[in-house]
């Protein structure tokens, strides 16, 4: 049989003696049919044929005649002159060549073009003629020319091929922009394994990839901006979102009015609008210019807020407008730009700012396209800040709601130094306190907090907040007073939302109550799934009130909320907060330390190091920080007088006359003492005739001057209105009027009404005088 190149073998009067597989492919005769036969017969049945087995016959295929000496006689053989190929084959590759629509180059070994497809001739940038011989980077121009040499000599090294390269071609000139190209490369291989050269399979593939770029902008601008909950942080997401992909340079103005929350305009804009740079970013000296100012008119900056509509401007075009508005054009001149779009930001017929959009240096410039692109970057923007401004609004109404519910002034008794930290979340969250001032030198401390953040929390505590003033009033004890609270949270929360809005969340809140007692020197403390106070003791050691706690307020359940009273001597000191500053609150927590490294100082001086602390371990999913310190004082025994009383009508000169000495004592004024014995009459009377033995009355010395009558029984007293002709009935009328404020409050075993009357004016230097020579009534007495 001959070789795969060897077409056929003819003896010396020209019959087939071999015929080769190249020649049945070629031909179309097997070699049964052709073996014997003249040369000529077997064209002669390729002409007789029909139409499509002609088309099949190459009309290029040369042979070569070579004699062959074979024993004494000579053959005549017949070779292929080159590569013969099929029909098929061959009309494939002309068409390859003519007119397939990506360029196809075939390189040599060095990387040399040797032939190249009709359609890229003269598209490449090199003149007709002169492609051939050239080297592949000069034909189709890469802008990394270096790396394409190095990616093709390795297709040639190990025969994978790569596919769908994208490679960025250099600006050309005549050009309006730079070329972006999809290669791909594979090795030719010959049948023997010799590696002739590789195929570059080159298309442009510009529009595809600026339709893709602008599709990942888009993406990634919906993704990103929007993140940030205020003005600031929305421009500077939309900043670092396209530059550098979109754009060079970028600068975001907003209405200042808009900044400073008020409502966006109407369009058309008022010309003398001033706008706000709120981000921008770009070479460092591109933005020399104010950050707030007017906009002047006949610009198109001024034109875009009229008509809302962006625009593509050419940067290096000296307008009329660029000298009314000298700032921006010299921000173009600064940045280089080539070109720039000046996009609104509007939501409906309002308009918010605008955008402007530069870009310089070696990029190309703005197309038409890139308006729609800019259109919908600032689109998704505008809504992202109308959404911002609104949270601003309500942010900014639920903390200034927060801020004026809680306490501005401190109210506790001077038995009491009151410090708090509060570290109030971004979204404003529901921790309040409370320090209100109970007669007889008492203090009420109150450390609660609303689940949840906005205004409906900020809402919540102001409405819990007047509840605890008011049963404060009552004089309650801590666990009676969260009973009560309880049951006022109950209803709000039955009507707190509709159980059927997405995303409601049922009214829970936690709180503490706390009664510290100067005259018993002892604090009363009672929990609604509040963490447990901790207290100090002068001698260093401390104290958990880890009594059990109630539920929160509001929870299911019809739990108590159990009271727990610890003795608290001078100088101790009680620490309070809510779930956020529970890990302060732990007896191994930092607090401790802190408190003994400030020993006897103010306790604000501790506000710094404690928010630090809070800080670090800051825990978001538990709520708001806040945390309140109380340092005790006791009352002093020289403004206290306690007086046990009998059971009869002696009992009120008996009372009139030991206030008289005690208030002589204190040095107060005539007009406060006799308005203090006629209340103190009225008081005493009033236990005699319908309270129990045993009788006792207390008068403390603070802030206000306290009158108190103890009995043992547990009868309400409440006032009456007297007619004219009654003979009874008005004692608690008179003390309702004489005193600021009167009440009663429950003890373990009877009541104790009690009146409150301004001190008036007393001398300590008086009490401190007499205290020594008195009959005993001045000081702590045992009933």
């Amino acid at each position: 049989m001959p070789s795969d190149d060897v077409l056929a073998l003819l003896d010396e009067q020209g019959r087939v003696i071999e015929w080769g597989r190249l020649a049945e492919e070629l031909v179309g005769l097997s070699a049964e049919d052709a073996v014997g036969r003249e040369t000529i017969t077997p064209v002669q049945d390729l002409a007789a044929a029909d139409e499509d087995r002609r088309a099949e016959f190459p009309d290029f295929t040369s042979v070569l005649v070579k004699p062959i000496l074979r024993g004494v006689s000579v053959v005549w053989q017949i070779l292929a002159a080159g590569e013969a190929l099929p029909g098929r084959d061959a009309a494939t590759l002309r068409s390859l060549f003519a007119s397939f629509p990506s360029g196809v180059h075939v390189l040599d070994g060095q990387l040399r073009t040797v032939r190249t497809s009709s359609l890229q001739v003269g598209q490449c940038g090199v003149p007709d003629g002169h492609v051939l011989g050239r080297h592949f980077a000069e034909v189709f121009e890469p802008e990394t020319c270096t790396e394409e040499a190095d990616i093709a000599r390795g297709v040639l090294q190990d025969g994978r091929p790569v596919v769908n390269r994208v490679v960025r071609g250099v600006r050309a000139p005549g050009r309006a922009g730079r070329r972006t190209l999809s290669v791909s490369y594979f090795r030719l291989e010959g049948g023997d394994g010799d590696v002739p050269g590789l195929v570059a399979s080159v298309a442009d593939a510009t529009e595809r990839e600026k339709a893709r770029a602008r599709l990942a902008l888009l993406d990634t601008v919906r993704t990103q901006v929007g993140q940030g909950l205020n003005l600031g942080a929305v421009c500077r997401e939309l900043v670092a979102a396209v530059v550098p992909a979109f754009a060079s340079t970028v600068a975001v103005e907003l209405i200042d009015g808009i900044v400073r929350g008020e409502e966006a305009p109407l369009v058309p804009v008022h010309q003398n609008v001033s706008l706000r740079r709120a981000a921008s970013a770009g070479p460092g000296s591109a933005f020399a210019g104010p950050p707030v100012g007017p906009l002047p008119t006949g610009t198109p900056f001024s034109q875009v807020l009229a008509d809302l509509r962006p625009r593509l401007l050419a940067g290096n075009d000296d307008s009329v407008w660029q000298e009314a508005d000298p700032i921006r054009g010299d921000i173009i001149r600064r940045s280089g730009a080539n070109s720039l779009i000046v996009a609104p930001l509007c939501l409906r017929d309002r308009a918010l700012g605008v955008v402007t959009f530069y870009r310089g240096g070696q990029r190309d410039p703005f197309e038409e396209d890139d308006l729609a692109v800019a259109s919908a970057v600032c689109t998704h923007t505008s809504l992202c800040i109308d959404n911002v401004t609104r949270y601003m609004r309500e942010w900014i109404t639920a903390w200034t709601v927060q801020r004026q519910l809680l306490p501005q002034e401190p109210a506790a008794q001077d038995t009491l130094e009151v410090s708090h930290l509060h570290q109030p979340t971004s979204e404003g969250g529901g921790a309040w306190f409370d320090e209100i001032a109970l007669p007889g030198s008492r203090t009420l401390l109150v450390v609660g907090e609303v689940a949840g953040e906005g205004i409906t929390t900020a809402i919540t505590v102001g409405l819990l907040r007047t509840a605890v003033q008011t049963l404060a009033d009552m004089d309650l004890q801590p666990d009676e007073l969260l009973a009560r609270l309880n049951d006022t949270a109950t209803r709000l929360a039955a009507g707190y939302a509709p159980s059927d809005l997405p995303g409601h969340e049922p009214l829970t809140a936690s709180c503490t109550a706390a009664v510290y007692d100067p005259v018993e020197r002892t604090c009363t403390v009672a929990r609604a799934g509040a963490p447990a106070p901790l207290t100090r003791l002068p001698d260093g050691t401390s104290v958990h009130i880890s009594g059990p706690a109630g539920p929160p307020l509001a929870g299911a359940g019809e739990a108590p909320f159990p009271a727990d009273t610890v003795d608290l001597p001078e100088g101790s000191t009680l620490a309070m907060g809510t779930a956020a500053a529970s890990r302060m609150l732990r007896p191994s927590g930092p607090l401790l330390p802190l408190l003994d490294s400030v020993e006897a100082r103010p306790l604000k001086e501790l506000s710094d190091r404690l928010e630090s602390e809070l800080r670090s371990g800051q825990d978001a999913s538990n709520g708001e920080p806040l945390m309140l310190l109380a340092r005790t004082k006791a009352q002093p025994d020289d403004r206290l007088l306690t007086r046990a009383l009998p059971s009869d009508p002696e009992a009120a000169p008996i009372a009139r006359e030991a206030t008289r000495h005690q208030l002589d004592l204190w040095g107060v004024d005539e007009e406060t003492a006799f308005t203090t014995e006629l209340v103190v009459s009225e008081l005493v009377g009033n236990a005699v005739r319908y309270g129990a033995p045993p009788l006792r009355l207390r008068l403390v010395l603070g802030q206000m001057l306290t009158c108190e009558v103890s009995d043992a029984a547990n009868s309400a007293p409440h006032v009456q209105h007297a007619r004219t002709v009654d003979e009874t009935g008005r004692g608690l009328f008179i003390l309702a009027t004489l005193a600021n404020r009167w009440g009663a409050r429950y003890n373990a075993q009877g009541k104790t009404v009690w009146a409150e009357l301004p001190a008036g004016t007393w001398e300590t230097s008086a009490a401190s005088s007499h205290a020594n020579v008195s009959d005993g009534t001045s000081r702590r007495v045992a009933d």
